[in-house]
């Protein structure tokens, strides 16, 4: 697939997506094909089903191929899933000369450091986040590279994950018969989709309410702050509703989507909604007041949940202040007078997030629905991860034309950028698949 092409795979728990798309020559992002199928094999943001995911990711697949004719080679992921949480720490390193300015390996090195923190069993570190730096005790610092300095500090967003889970999502790819080109975590692909760069400077928690699970993304300075996974999300409403109601999955489905409401004070007494009854059965009776008291008790306690991280990331404090409020993106974010809600209950500005801050202008309105703000954040990752390759494979090539050295000697060259963890975290995983064939 040619570089200015990037395909996102977001595997959820009620639906897998495949979305491709393509850099135009205004920088923004047209959607070329999009392929949705169910997710059966998807439990809680965790793969539990390894053949039904697949099968469901080959069907999203041929479907974003059909709709655009364009054969899909490699994609970038999505995690997500009860197994993510989050940690702040801090670490430092000793420079050995202190005459000579910071660069990319001394940073590189106090990552490194970061990464030999003990975990739990089967755990492993996916992302590590410098929040700012210390050089010298000299506070505050938000790039080192070029200063003088003994003691380089840092205080780090640390993402930690199962490596099980990782890896079984590697597997189904690979079994789809597709190249695994890049991992990320989901609340940040979502963030990158519907946030601005306004917002992310001046505070801002976005909040992602999947099928199975409820992502937090909290931005601040620019800087990623904090993120946490609530197991929790669209399905148990839904589930909810089915017992409440006594009626069967689907219907419980259309009811959430069409009838349902996160304030049960708009509905009158009288409005009644009428389900059919199966097999010849009588049909059955349903006040929409009711449905939205069902609708309001489960909704309240994962925002009420969601909140709680909210408060841990300590955002009454003045410096850490979220000035742009909440915005709410995913499927969930759908259900109508949630952004009143959640208003009513964290006293902060909320926005319904579109994932169309990148998109151009002319996209369909299906695309920039939030039910596509991951996939649309993942395809935004796979492009940017593509350029950046690009622009590598140039400068290795200017090097080895300045030394005048044959083009065969490329590949020992080193790559000069700072790959993220992430890209690390992919090649992990693709030796892993590698050496278990």
């Amino acid at each position: 697939m040619e570089h200015n092409l990037a395909v996102g795979l977001d595997i959820g728990t009620t639906k897998i997506v495949a979305m491709i798309g393509r850099k135009n020559e205004y920088g923004k992002v047209e959607i070329l094909g999009i392929g949705k199928s169910k997710s059966l094999g998807v439990h809680r943001g965790v793969v539990n089903n390894i053949t039904q995911t697949i099968q469901s990711i080959q069907q999203a697949v041929q479907e974003a191929e059909a709709a655009s004719d364009i054969k899909i080679e490699g994609v970038t992921v999505g995690i997500a899933g009860q197994h993510i949480r989050s940690l702040q720490h801090s670490d430092y390193i000793t420079r050995a000369n202190s005459e000579t300015v910071i660069d990319d390996e001394d940073i590189d090195r106090l990552i490194n450091q970061v990464h030999k923190l003990v975990m739990l069993p089967g755990e492993e570190i996916i992302h590590v986040l410098p929040q700012e730096y210390k050089v010298d005790g000299q506070g505050e610092i938000k790039e080192p590279i070029g200063m003088y300095g003994g003691r380089l500090e840092a205080n780090f967003h640390v993402v930690v994950g199962q490596v099980s889970s990782i890896r079984n999502v590697g597997r189904c790819i690979q079994s789809s018969g597709l190249n695994l080109e890049g991992i990320t975590l989901e609340p940040l692909a979502s963030a990158n989709a519907v946030l601005s760069q306004e917002e992310k400077e001046a505070g801002v928690a976005l909040i992602d309410i999947g099928g199975g699970t409820t992502d937090l993304a909290i931005f601040r300075d620019g800087i990623i702050r904090h993120t946490a996974v609530i197991p929790f999300g669209g399905n148990v409403i839904t589930e909810d509703i089915k017992e409440g109601c006594s009626i069967i999955e689907k219907q419980a489905e259309l009811l959430k989507i069409k009838f349902g409401s996160a304030w049960p004070g708009e509905n009158k007494d009288n409005e009644i909604v009428s389900i059919p009854g199966l097999r010849g059965r009588e049909p059955k009776e349903i006040t929409l007041k009711n449905l939205s008291k069902i609708i309001h008790a489960r909704i309240v306690e994962i925002i009420e949940q969601v909140y709680v991280e909210i408060k841990n990331y300590g955002h009454e404090e003045q410096k850490k202040k979220l000035i742009a409020g909440i915005v709410l993106t995913g499927g969930g974010s759908q259900l109508k007078h949630l952004k009143q809600l959640v208003e009513y209950i964290t006293g902060m500005d909320t926005r319904i997030g579109y994932p169309n801050e990148h998109l151009a202008g002319d996209s369909d309105d299906d695309i920039t629905s939030p039910l596509y703000a991951t996939a649309v954040g993942l395809v935004l990752d796979g492009l940017k991860r593509n350029e950046r390759k690009r622009i590598e494979q140039q400068e290795i090539k200017q090097e080895v034309q300045e030394e005048e050295k044959p083009v065969e000697e490329i590949k020992e060259k080193p790559v000069k950028e700072r790959r993220s963890f992430l890209d690390k975290l992919t090649e992990r995983v693709k030796d892993f698949l590698d050496n278990a064939e």
